[in-house]
């Protein structure tokens, strides 16, 4: 077999593989989604029903609830209808999928604003609401080749389960109890937010309808060509309007990944500065520009120290604007050994000792203070001097998340030591969220 053969049999191959023309029935399909469009009788109900489910799965953060409740809902049939009219041209059918479309629009609303007005559950922290209140282009793409997913299951001869995966893919649903929700509440960035991802899905399945009904040769209908004509250019600027602060949307939450990813990297390769050790971070993207800040345990940071840290940051993209840095969560405890305390008594005179006393009075009534009882600071320093000998300096640190003993030792303490005073501080402490960094 020569080039010239293999090729031509790998096109037929092709070809023959990716040819849609033994498996679709435009006919069957074009009367198929004609008989979904209406929303009357049980299908109200139904979409009701729905709603009010998919509302409970938002306000308990629920998701497989809401997954639930989009498998039940027939949100879909009058906007692949609305892309079907477009492709073939037949205006009524257009209008009729526009018709039952706003009464599928007007029954979800008033289900979710009625179940948002008389729940007693108050949402802290409503992450499934909020993640539909900030659409992007990438929800231009789920729709869009959601859609076309969707009109090829409806123009195959035999049925699959892929409808059921474009519904929870595109979810139609979520936005418009969003929207519910903004309303019931008068919160008008969600119910704004949510609204403009119910129109990015509605446009874009709408398109993607529009262009394989093309592509699948759907029978035209007789309809006036200058009237179509015009109603695909209207069409064509409400994506355009649609689709461009999707875009906005998008850059914006690559921004907020990429600044977050940079703060992460720049934290875990610079956990020590000099005998200053980073314990807890965080990163706040709601206003621009970001910020970073960075919780510290350990000594102050030196200027030299300080300037270090920038630089590295700027390697990261963070320029030290951007840096917030928290000392005053941090607790240092030094103590000296017998050598080292009779060397500064024979080198300080009562004037310095006198103002080492006042010193010492005046950080002891700080620690006392920041405290509050809560960590026995000087207790533990002293047993962690009893047990391990070797340890010269102490440092002893808390959030709200965890407890930090930073120590320093010559020579550096072992992985196993390490774990025998995080288990011993674990158990003297009553505390699990213990961590032993040494130096």
């Amino acid at each position: 077999m020569n080039y010239s053969e293999f090729k031509h049999m790998a096109k037929r191959f092709f070809r023959r593989q990716v040819s849609l023309s033994d498996y679709i029935d435009v006919q069957a399909a074009d009367t198929n989604i004609r008989n979904n469009i209406p929303f009357r009788g049980p299908t109200i109900y139904i979409l009701f029903v729905a709603i009010v489910i998919a509302s409970v799965g938002l306000n308990v953060n629920s998701i497989p609830v809401i997954i639930g409740a989009m498998l039940i809902s027939p949100l879909m049939s009058p906007i692949i209808g609305f892309g079907l009219g477009l492709g073939i041209n037949d205006m009524s059918l257009l209008l009729q999928s526009l018709k039952h479309l706003g009464i599928m629009f007007v029954v979800s609303l008033v289900a979710s604003t009625l179940y948002f007005l008389v729940t007693p559950l108050e949402m802290e922290n409503p992450t499934e609401l909020m993640a539909r209140t900030n659409p992007s282009v990438y929800d231009v793409m789920i729709a869009f080749f959601g859609g076309l997913a969707g009109i090829l299951e409806l123009s195959r001869k035999e049925k699959g389960t892929v409808l059921s995966g474009v519904a929870i893919a595109t979810a139609l649903m979520p936005p418009l109890c969003t929207v519910g929700y903004g309303i019931a509440n008068w919160n008008w960035h969600y119910a704004g937010g949510a609204l403009y991802l119910f129109f990015i899905n509605f446009v874009f399945i709408a398109l993607a309808t529009f262009l394989m009904v093309k592509y699948l040769q759907f029978p035209v209908a007789a309809e006036n060509a200058k009237q179509s004509y015009k109603t695909l250019i209207m069409y064509g600027i409400l994506i355009l309007v649609v689709l461009i602060p999707s875009f906005f949307s998008a850059f914006s939450i690559i921004n907020e990944n990429q600044f977050n990813n940079a703060a992460r990297h720049f934290v875990k390769e610079n956990r020590s500065i000099g005998q200053t050790y980073i314990f807890d971070y965080s990163t706040n993207v709601s206003e621009k520009p970001y910020t970073l800040t960075l919780r510290l345990a350990g000594e102050s940071l030196s200027t030299e120290h300080r300037a270090q840290l920038y630089a590295e940051a700027e390697k990261h993209g963070i320029s030290h604007t951007q840096i917030r840095i928290q000392e005053d969560a941090t607790i240092e405890v030094r103590r000296l050994n017998e050598t080292e305390i009779m060397r500064d008594w024979i080198a300080t005179n009562e004037q310095q000792l006198q103002q080492l006393d006042d010193s010492i009075r005046v950080l002891n009534a700080k620690i006392d203070t920041f405290e509050a009882g809560i960590l026995p600071v000087e207790q533990i320093v002293s047993e962690v001097k009893a047990q391990w000998p070797q340890i010269s300096e102490v440092t002893l640190a808390r959030n709200e998340k965890q407890i930090v003993l930073l120590v320093h030792a010559k020579p550096v303490l072992k992985k196993d030591d390490q774990q025998r005073i995080r288990h011993w501080l674990s158990v003297r402490l009553k505390a699990d969220n213990v961590i032993v960094v040494a130096q």
